[in-house]
């Protein structure tokens, strides 16, 4: 497995990975009504998480390619500012960590999450900040296993369907 930056001939497959990674981190029976079809993930976040080019111009995006193929990418967020989810300056964020449903399992995740922790170190940062809905059961377990320990004094609500949990590792 390589992690690398994103490069711009990667922003279609890692903006349909995501939508289908998100769409389908609930378990059966069990979809949320911010993922139902006239919820806030089709209207809003479903865009958004496509639009990688915006994510890679203003703050830098990781992937996990095996065999040539992109499996996995993650938005590391070196401070306050452009999709930031905190205001310290001694902390670095973690967003829209996504693994293709078919590679889920072999590690993806937690190597993409491993770079972030690094990368954070590198970047000096004392904190990683992060955020993650209640029936992403895998992502949950994965960032506790790494360390990171719930916040709910970050957790907060940006739609009326969408109860985001914080989450920090400190470094």
């Amino acid at each position: 497995m390589i992690i690398r930056k994103v490069r711009p001939d990667d922003y279609v497959a890692i903006g349909e990975l995501t939508v289908e990674a998100y769409r389908t981190a609930a378990p059966d029976g069990q979809i949320p009504p911010a993922l139902q079809p006239d919820g806030h993930f089709e209207r809003v976040y479903a865009p958004m998480l496509r639009d990688v080019e915006e994510r890679a111009t203003r703050v830098v995006v990781f992937v996990a390619e095996i065999d040539g193929s992109v499996v996995g990418a993650v938005t590391y967020v070196p401070g306050p500012g452009p999709f930031a989810e905190f205001d310290e300056t001694d902390a670095a964020g973690v967003r829209h960590l996504a693994v293709d449903p078919g590679a889920q399992g072999r590690g993806v995740g937690a190597a993409l999450m491993e770079n972030c922790v690094a990368q954070a170190r590198t970047d000096g940062k004392r904190r990683i900040v992060l955020h993650t809905q209640s029936f992403m059961y895998a992502a949950r377990g994965l960032y506790e296993r790494m360390g990171f320990v719930r916040a709910p004094e970050r957790d907060f609500r940006p739609a009326p369907d969408v109860d985001l949990q914080g989450y920090v590792l400190d470094l």
